[in-house]
């Protein structure tokens, strides 16, 4: 073991007993303790995570994973993954620190922010970190006059016109302007070491990592005429982390295992990573929140009135957080978070308070500084 972790990092519990009983265990406690002031609050199951690593070893072995930190920076989280000897993505100095405080080494770090700072950049250079990533010249000069000892993977556009967040709209280089990026690295004495790509998150369209794969290919054989050592691959991330997406992890793990045998077969010499975030996090934290109103509202659908007579109505909880707070998924990731009815409550008011009727039609309302987006769950 690296030793990355130590007993205080975990709060262990009886076997048998779920995320779902500590959390009734806490929120009763915590209403009890405080008087109905009680914040919210994620429980994490680190064993998720674990179960979530060796699942992705046994579907991508060729695969070396690298944890994006900005989706989840939790110490708890970070020394669980360095421990099973993962590399970490990071997207500035912070994350860099963070991650090197804990004692990863910065062999197993690449600074993969396709807008970088030049003073990050020297940060990167001072502590050893020379994985970079870029896609334009601007980027690339940045890199040359602070980091000249660095090592360059180019990112490349996708089609990700299917997924849910659209990255190559802002980032990535055109194949048509590879070579040139290439022959401008070449001319200012800078190595290209590999490509890297991300067909965006929650990507349902399979052929994308295919195409990917196969664009990859071709600037490894731009780079290898121009005498660029190429060895490194990178699929990037946006893998579905919860049962139930669209295209099953395991479905897009057979896709990118075909593609890498024709295009990237093994004994080829080149060194297969990914940097994935949700895939890792999503299914292992689960969010406490206080609900602080309610209230009955009409529920607007012309018509029912006439059909049973009455006009329909259902309730509108208001949360003690908001979409530009904890629940930002919903704004940038189209997120419906799903609520989980708890048997205790104490002075939280939940949503086992909800007419049995109207359980299948709420409405909650997150409300935090001005924010007041709705969301309804189905």
């Amino acid at each position: 073991m690296a030793g990355y972790l130590s007993e205080t990092d975990f709060v262990m519990v009886e076997e048998g007993f779920s995320t779902r009983d500590l959390l009734e265990e806490l929120t009763l406690g915590a209403s009890q303790a405080t008087a109905g002031d009680v914040a919210a609050f994620f429980v994490a199951d680190l064993g998720a995570v674990v179960r979530k690593h060796f699942c992705l070893l046994k579907c991508l072995p060729r695969v070396r994973p690298f944890y994006t930190v900005k989706c989840n920076s939790s110490p708890g989280v970070l020394k669980v993954l360095a421990e099973l000897g993962l590399g970490f993505s990071c997207a500035n100095k912070a994350e860099m620190e963070l991650v090197q405080r804990i004692g990863v080494p910065a062999s197993k770090i690449v600074y993969a922010n396709p807008c970088k700072q030049i003073a990050q950049i020297k940060y990167a250079a001072k502590h050893g970190v020379r994985l970079l990533s870029f896609d334009n010249e601007v980027e690339l000069a940045k890199v040359v006059k602070s980091h000249p000892s660095a090592k360059m993977v180019l990112c490349i556009a996708t089609d990700d016109s299917h997924s849910l967040s659209h990255l190559s709209f802002k980032f990535g280089a055109s194949l048509k302007s590879c070579r040139h990026l290439l022959e401008n690295a070449k001319r200012s004495h800078v190595e290209v070491v590999g490509v890297s790509f991300h067909v965006g998150s929650g990507c349902p369209d399979l052929h994308a990592y295919t195409q990917s794969i196969a664009d990859a290919r071709l600037v490894f054989e731009m780079g290898a005429e121009l005498g660029h050592r190429m060895h490194i691959l990178d699929l990037g991330g946006g893998f579905p982390g919860l049962e139930g997406a669209k295209v099953r992890f395991e479905e897009i793990a057979t896709v990118i295992n075909s593609a890498l045998d024709l295009y990237f077969p093994e004994g080829c010499g080149v060194d297969i990573l990914a940097r994935l975030g949700r895939y890792y996090v999503t299914s292992a934290f689960t969010l406490a929140v206080s609900i602080i109103a309610k209230k009955e509202v009409l529920l607007d659908q012309p018509g029912r009135e006439e059909e049973t007579g009455s006009t329909p109505k259902t309730i509108v909880y208001h949360l003690g957080e908001g979409v530009y707070g904890i629940f930002n998924s919903v704004l940038f990731d189209n997120t419906c978070p799903t609520p989980i009815l708890q048997k205790q409550c104490g002075s939280l008011d939940t949503l086992n308070s909800l007419p049995t009727d109207n359980k299948e039609n709420c409405i909650l309302t997150y409300k935090k500084a001005g924010d007041s987006s709705e969301v309804k769950i189905k």
